[in-house]
């Protein structure tokens, strides 16, 4: 079985995203774009995640949970769980490390977290577009002992990923990375950069993806992939989305360096 999945989405959660995203209005969208698999990841925290999860349950759609967390390198990563306690406790720990910059609304933008009837229930008082004490490789090792995913994200951005922080894509224990145009790492075979920027290259072999990193509702879905889960089901018989079944297809989309 071949679904879709769009793993990277923001909420009115995130102080840059619009207050139209809240998970109701979310799921709906991803329901109407036939997207299967779905993961909530605002900044540096998970407080919309028990909304996403209700409803979620209710549409049928797999989802995962987490942020996209900030590092030390002041660079983005997925940070994905299937149980949603799991997510909890690690972002929360995550937003506890983030330094004490209170978010000003007015300026940077609202960060409320609502229920999945759309009622506001709090409001997030820390800036969450902060960079965390912990370093890329430290997240990568704290989240895998937690049981979690760990995706790069728009590793090819010109902002906020690794080639903008880094200066190449690093080897590390990935799970995935995700590219806004992955397309590059073929075109750049055939075709070097001319204009002296560093290539977009491959370390070792590592699965592909993209998603929308949506921040208003016309963005959900625009950049969906293709996950090839085969017959392993989706869902387990808690209710929480197969994890091996996620890795088994993200296997699939592997990309040589």
């Amino acid at each position: 079985m071949t679904i879709l999945a769009d793993l990277h989405l923001h909420s009115c959660l995130s102080p840059c995203g619009d207050l139209l995203m809240s998970p109701a209005v979310i799921v709906k969208t991803l329901v109407e774009r036939h997207i299967r698999l779905a993961a909530l990841t605002d900044h540096n925290t998970a407080l919309n995640c028990p909304a996403f999860a209700k409803c979620c349950r209710d549409a049928g759609i797999a989802a995962l949970y987490g942020m996209e967390a900030q590092t030390s390198e002041e660079l983005h990563v997925l940070c994905l769980f299937s149980v949603l306690q799991s997510a909890m406790d690690f972002c929360g720990a995550w937003y506890d490390s983030l330094p004490d910059i209170i978010n000003k609304p007015e300026i940077t933008g609202d960060q409320v977290y609502v229920d999945e009837n759309d009622e506001i229930t709090g409001e997030v008082k820390k800036y969450l577009i902060t960079s965390a004490s912990y370093s890329l490789d430290e997240c990568a090792a704290m989240m895998h002992e937690a049981g979690g995913l760990v995706i790069p994200a728009h590793v090819d951005r010109p902002s906020f990923s690794m080639m903008s922080q880094l200066g190449t894509i690093v080897e590390g224990d990935w799970d995935a990375l995700e590219f806004m145009r992955p397309q590059v790492l073929q075109e750049q075979k055939t075709h070097p950069p001319s204009d002296g920027t560093l290539p977009v290259r491959l370390p070792r072999a590592y699965p592909v993806t993209t998603s929308s990193d949506a921040h208003y509702i016309e963005h959900i879905g625009r950049r969906a992939f293709e996950l090839d889960i085969g017959d392993m089901p989706l869902v387990n018989g808690d209710g929480t989305t197969n994890l091996a079944a996620v890795r088994a297809g993200l296997a699939k989309r592997v990309v040589q360096p």
